[in-house]
């Protein structure tokens, strides 16, 4: 446990070659990049959450059979900040910090309508995004930073807000074939509405006359908004479904307080303290075409729920079909506090809900002559309901597919698509993963890798070439093990030392 959450991770500057027993398939070529906390002390101060900490890169290159590892520090304004003053100086979500210390009542309300609607970090630490040929470490906070994807240097800092009116944004962009971006985040109290805003960033774009190569983001384009349930409570979201033709956003009843979060700075607590889930609201179901940029009229909504991984979506005989993974309460947030991060967890964890893949399915198209209470979704596929309530509200009930697994991927050549498989972290009530699951949602059967000593991050996929199959594909993920440990798994073995992440690379047939 100490290993994984206790303590800071020592960077990797330089590429170091990992051990490969077996062979890595010749056609596998590129480099891996991951994004995540790895620092959470910094002198004698230390952040509250494991998703505060200091944003850790790192970087598995595949070339020739041969995979070198190396890691850095992202060295964003909050990075250079927090290590100058030898402490936390700079807030995050759930660590509320103060550049000086010593400032009285007085002083922290002098300064507290600069912080109303605070200007968030720039520790981005969830994922990586790709842009045009451009590379971006990103948050859910309204900044990201270019990085360099070879040497992970750091490179200029961006703000949304320069190209679109978003005060957060997710992490987990999607992209079509031609490698556009497509994107929301949410906009707070702007012109006296919150709204959520879908945006999309193209590929590439024109040089300017006489100013050369341009970034992408100069032109992205909010094409729709649909607005917040609530003028100072929109809800928190970390992902979204996306089809062929439409959007798919759950507004859910874990919400932002905005006022809470205004008034964070002078009552020294945490932005992370004025999000609450509220069970007795429901979960509201936005569709958006992506043709007309409107939201669909009819009211999808279902029960309470806290969604954080979509895993896809897609059309079928007129219905959207999409898969979450989804919490019946917000606790899963709660544990991930380091003060919960002890011998306890265990413990502590099996009194929260338990993470679901869930099916929905919704109709495109309404029917006049159904009776109330009927059930409008007539698709073979799935148990999933929609009943009618008025020609304008629809009730769903998700159909349960699996229980105890997070991180979902998918090959995504499907995105958007009809799929089979989904590849995850199986989750049984530890704090970290120990279990690769493979889950096919036309059998409703599963295959598993596990490996002691070994704990795998979220797999994501290479279809091979030629493959001719959903699951005919390279699954690679980083594993981290506690001590120094080799382990031989489908041809290819790595060593690491002292918790330092290692590739391991699985042919699809061990997952078959």
């Amino acid at each position: 446990m100490d290993v994984l959450f206790g303590r800071n991770k020592k960077e990797q500057l330089e590429p170091v070659k990992a051990k490969v027993r077996g062979q890595i398939p010749p056609w596998l070529q590129g480099t891996l990049l991951r994004n995540g906390p790895g620092m959470h002390t910094i002198g004698e101060s230390k952040y509250n959450h494991w998703f505060d900490g200091l944003a850790l890169l790192h970087s598995f290159a595949i070339r020739d059979g041969e995979v070198s590892y190396r890691s850095k520090y992202l060295r964003s304004d909050t990075y250079n900040a927090n290590i100058e003053a030898n402490r936390i100086v700079v807030s995050e979500f759930g660590t509320m910090a103060y550049p000086d210390p010593c400032k009285n009542i007085f002083s922290k309300a002098f300064s507290y309508l600069s912080h109303t609607i605070p200007d968030f970090t720039d520790n981005c630490l969830i994922n990586i995004m790709k842009c045009g040929e451009d590379f971006y470490a990103t948050s859910e906070t309204n900044y990201i930073r270019k990085i360099n994807p070879e040497t992970l240097e750091t490179l200029e800092k961006v703000d949304y807000r320069k190209y679109v009116a978003v005060n957060m944004a997710t992490a987990h962009p999607h992209y079509d074939a031609a490698g556009n971006v497509f994107n929301m985040g949410t906009s707070i109290v702007d012109k006296g509405k919150t709204k959520y805003v879908m945006f999309r960033i193209p590929a590439e774009v024109p040089e300017a006359k006489g100013k050369g190569k341009r970034s992408p983001l100069t032109q992205a384009e909010a094409f729709c908004s649909v607005p917040s349930r609530s003028l100072l409570s929109p809800s928190y979201y970390h992902s979204f479904g996306i089809t062929e033709n439409y959007l798919v956003f759950l507004e859910q009843p874990f919400k932002l307080d905005i006022l809470k979060m205004a008034t964070a700075y002078i009552r020294g607590v945490s932005w992370a303290s004025c999000m609450a889930f509220h069970p007795e609201d429901k979960t509201y179901i936005h569709v958006i075409d992506q043709r007309t940029r409107k939201p669909m009229p009819v009211r999808f909504y279902t029960d309470p729920l806290v969604v954080f991984h979509h895993v896809n979506a897609y059309e079928e005989d007129g219905c959207i079909v999409f898969d979450v993974i989804a919490y019946d309460d917000s606790s899963l947030y709660q544990l991930f506090y380091l003060a919960n991060l002890n011998q306890a967890f265990e413990q502590n964890a099996r009194l929260t809900s338990a993470p679901t893949l869930r099916r929905f399915a919704l109709p495109l198209r309404g029917d006049q002559n159904a009776e109330v209470g009927s059930n409008l979704i007539k698709l073979t596929s799935t148990t999933a309901r929609a009943l009618k309530e008025k020609d304008d509200q629809v009730y769903c009930q998700p159909e349960f597919l699996y229980e105890g697994l997070e991180l979902p991927r998918i090959n995504y050549s499907y995105n958007g698509k009809p799929y089979r498989y989904v590849f995850a972290a199986e989750v049984q009530w530890s704090p970290i993963p120990t279990k690769i699951l493979k889950y096919d949602i036309l059998t409703k059967s599963s295959l598993k890798w596990e490996e002691e000593g070994c704990w795998p991050a979220e797999p994501l996929f290479v279809p091979a070439p030629g493959a001719q199959d959903e699951d005919d594909e390279t699954p690679t993920h980083a594993v981290g093990m506690p001590r120094k440990v080799t382990r031989t798994m489908g041809g290819a073995a790595h060593t690491c030392r002292g918790g330092r992440a290692a590739p391991l690379s699985l042919p699809a047939s061990s997952l078959r």
